[in-house]
């Protein structure tokens, strides 16, 4: 029974659970809890699908006389995992590599034409490049030792000297808290599961939701006016693949501007939840497992 329950888990969390908490706008009152909320959903689902397929091969080898329907049932759900390890590895390996090319290739290309940050910075930070573009465009290319900021020459004219720190803390605070590797993250784990399997709600909200988080950075330097300012200036601006910009999702950002009540019952959900899927699976049918498993090796 312990295999079929874990595998009913598995599914559950990474297809219906996240597609029903897509819908819902009330995680993005505490992106950083939302976050966590996001990441622990995707790690039960992850490790509920590991324990079906482990439970399952425990019970290949220490039933005496298994019927040939339970047999089948159990090697299909073993098959199951160990394609989805199988993907979620090799996705770690592909995103990893192909997201690195492509910051790399656009960080060459922005220090071959764009200009040194000159007067436009005002703090010490990762290094800012100035594109000669009409466009008003900004974003950043988050790296362990080489990121960059980069602005356009049409920003700087069409922003306000508050509104233009808005837009830079907020690339410094993607850079910082490396917003980048929470959504690779999610990356990694949609790729796991088959289409059939899984939602895209989780990386989704993600995106916005790391948005929120530079977003408070901003507000905390340069205040709301400046930045929704900034929100409007650059909404729908078109960012190079595998950066991070600051154009991104502006009507759910220009709502919680204006709306800025407390997110403190949508952060304890958000935990709550975190708890409930990490915690019950593991006492109420991982950790008897585990006993029985030792009992069966010793056996």
């Amino acid at each position: 029974m312990t295999p079929f329950l874990l595998g009913l888990i598995g599914i559950a969390l990474s297809l219906p659970v996240p597609a029903l908490l897509g819908r819902a706008d009330w995680p993005y009152r505490s992106p950083a809890a939302g976050i966590v909320m996001w990441q622990s959903l995707a790690l039960a689902a992850i490790l509920a699908t590991s324990g079906a397929g482990l439970s399952t091969a425990l019970w290949l080898v220490s039933e005496d006389d298994p019927q040939p329907w339970r047999v089948a049932l159990h090697v299909l759900l073993l098959l199951v995992g160990v394609l989805i390890w199988a993907r979620f590895w090799w996705a770690v390996w592909t995103v990893w590599r192909r997201t690195g090319a492509r910051r790399r290739r656009q960080r060459h290309l922005v220090d071959l034409l764009a200009e040194p940050e000159g007067d436009v910075s005002d703090r010490v930070g990762p290094a800012l490049r100035v594109l000669q573009h009409e466009s008003p465009v900004a974003y950043c290319l988050p790296d362990r030792t080489k990121s960059r900021v980069v602005v356009t020459s049409g920003a700087i004219e069409h922003l306000s000297a508050d509104e233009l720190r808005a837009v830079l803390e907020h690339e410094r605070a993607h850079v910082s808290a490396r917003h980048d590797l929470v959504l690779e993250g999610f990356e990694f784990l949609r790729a796991a599961y088959p289409r059939v399997l899984r939602t895209d709600a989780p990386l989704e909200q993600s995106r916005v939701m790391v948005e929120l988080l530079a977003d408070d950075a901003a507000r905390r330097v340069a205040g709301d006016r400046a930045l929704a300012g900034a929100i409007v200036a650059l909404a729908g601006s078109q960012t190079p693949a595998g950066t991070l910009g600051v154009g991104s999702a502006a009507t759910i950002r220009m709502a919680r501007l204006r709306d800025p009540r407390s997110g403190w019952w949508a952060a304890g959900l958000a935990w709550a939840i975190s708890v409930v899927v990490l915690v019950v699976p593991t006492v109420f049918l991982a950790g008897p497992w585990i006993f029985h498993a030792i009992d069966v090796l010793r056996g």
